[in-house]
């Protein structure tokens, strides 16, 4: 008889000390997974920025913060959405081949909608912050038809953000990921398409 309670106190510290043994790891597993995770700060700098747009005036343009990188909306006039067909000429990448927009951002509109430019405003040559240079002529030159300009290295980019040929910037303007979650508001963060 000592025999069979010999083996059920074995088996029973044997089951008590595996549950104690889980129990603890699952103690120090979850903070240890948890320590993976961003930090509230990180997810806030990568999560998608909304801009109400209905705000925005023709001619103006409206700048946010995006994963740490300014982004640049620009309600476009009539007059620079006509542009945009003439420049081909002088633009080193006029029909976006390189990838620097989303499949949907291809046009030579380069947007969504033609009258809303969403651009990242970095210059694609060493990551300066070009300026706006809208009004045509002027210190720019008698040809300029308006656009961005970079004045650290000269680079020009058209209404659409294509640069033109001969610049430094390889590149035309990134495009960001967005698309519009009504007719007022853009999120930029977010395909179009994405639920």
């Amino acid at each position: 008889m000592s025999e069979d309670v010999d083996l059920s106190r074995r088996h029973f510290l044997g089951v008590a000390t595996a549950v104690t043994g889980g129990v603890g790891a699952v103690f120090v597993a979850v903070p240890f997974l948890g320590s993976w995770q961003p930090s509230a700060r990180a997810r806030a700098l990568g999560a998608p920025v909304e801009v109400d747009v209905s705000q925005i005036e023709a001619g103006a343009m409206v700048r946010v913060t995006w994963r740490g990188r300014p982004v640049w909306v620009l309600r476009r006039t009539p007059e620079m959405l006509e542009q945009l067909d003439q420049l081909d000429g002088v633009l080193r990448d006029p029909d976006s081949a390189e990838p620097q927009q989303p499949a949907y951002a291809t046009t030579a509109n380069r947007s969504i909608r033609p009258e809303l430019l969403v651009v990242v405003g970095q210059c694609t040559h060493l990551g300066c912050a070009p300026i706006e240079a809208f009004e045509p002529g002027g210190d720019l030159g008698a040809d300029w038809p308006g656009g961005f300009y970079c004045p650290c290295h000269g680079s020009k980019f058209d209404f659409s953000g294509r640069v033109y040929a001969g610049v430094p910037a390889p590149l035309n303007l990134e495009v960001p990921p967005h698309r519009y979650i009504s007719d007022a508001v853009v999120q930029i963060g977010i395909d179009e398409g994405v639920a």
